[in-house]
């Protein structure tokens, strides 16, 4: 039993490293794209192949910015805990996980599926790592603003899976959770501000101050909503995708209204956000097969 501890162990903080909660959130913006883009359920192979790949790439960006975080990791409570300031895993290893994993990735999209889908999700993976978190997140309020353009490509990635280039429909899926990014992280943001003024991430809530960042979230969170009415028409949606969108719309701005006049709502207004985009992109799915 001794001898298959340590492996375990080491399994774990390898799985940790990639933080498959993220990975979970990419995807799910991933198949539903694949399904509008063809108009109904693609071959069950290309959506596992791009599903597969899409995480093996998602996979090695987040490793790669633990790496580079480690530093900082250390001192902040919410991610004190991570495999490298815990040293589960050294850095050579995590660094090493990163790059076989991004590179898997490359290859698998681009035997399985495409090339183009590869050169979007690795473009995601550089900018991910390379311009957030290198050179964004240290110097800049508008790191997350900037830098959720990598969380947003998925969606451009199941598009192009499926018809080979990318078009209007894929470019609006990648701005609503382009927009609906920074509301999302400002959410944590205000929880742990204290946090990140500790590691000197210059997040809103720490430069700018909470009254500005939960402003600035509904300003964000209506632009989500509009941008998500706009695939009506652009992907030729039908009733249910819009009565979700209105509802589900109305009902992630009103998270935000709320957030303004209650602080402590940021944790669930974050929780709140995920499902709001889980079940925008999973109406279209819907609404494409049986709509």
């Amino acid at each position: 039993m001794t001898s298959l501890a340590a492996p375990a162990r080491r399994l774990r903080a390898v799985v940790e490293l990639t933080k498959p909660r993220i990975i979970e959130l990419l995807l799910v913006t991933t198949v539903p794209a694949m399904v509008v883009a063809a108009d109904g359920w693609p071959s069950t192979w290309l959506v596992v192949a791009t599903v597969l790949g899409g995480t093996l790439s998602a996979a090695g960006a987040n490793a790669l910015n633990n790496v580079l975080d480690s530093d900082v990791d250390i001192v902040m409570e919410r991610t004190a805990g991570r495999p490298l300031p815990t040293h589960r895993l050294s850095t050579s290893s995590a660094l090493a996980i990163g790059v076989g994993l991004g590179i898997a990735g490359f290859a698998l999209l681009t035997v399985s599926v495409n090339l183009l889908s590869a050169l979007l999700a690795t473009a995601a993976l550089l900018f991910y790592v390379g311009v957030y978190t290198f050179a964004l997140k240290r110097t800049t309020v508008e790191n997350i603003v900037i830098g959720g353009a990598a969380g947003a490509v998925p969606a451009l990635v199941g598009w192009a899976a499926v018809t080979g280039t990318v078009e209007l429909p894929a470019y609006l899926m990648f701005a609503v959770v382009f927009l609906w990014t920074p509301p999302h992280f400002w959410a944590l943001a205000l929880r742990f501000k204290d946090d990140y003024a500790r590691a000197g991430i210059p997040m809103l809530p720490v430069v700018a101050g909470e009254d500005v960042t939960r402003r600035r979230m509904v300003i964000y969170s209506i632009a989500t909503v509009a941008v998500s009415l706009t695939l009506i028409p652009a992907s030729s949606l039908g009733v249910i995708y819009g009565l979700s969108a209105g509802l589900l719309g109305s009902w992630f701005v009103w998270g935000a209204t709320q957030l303004w006049r209650r602080p402590d709502r940021a944790m669930r207004y974050f929780k709140e956000s995920v499902y709001y985009l889980g079940l925008l992109f999973v109406a279209m799915a819907v609404d494409r097969l049986i709509g």
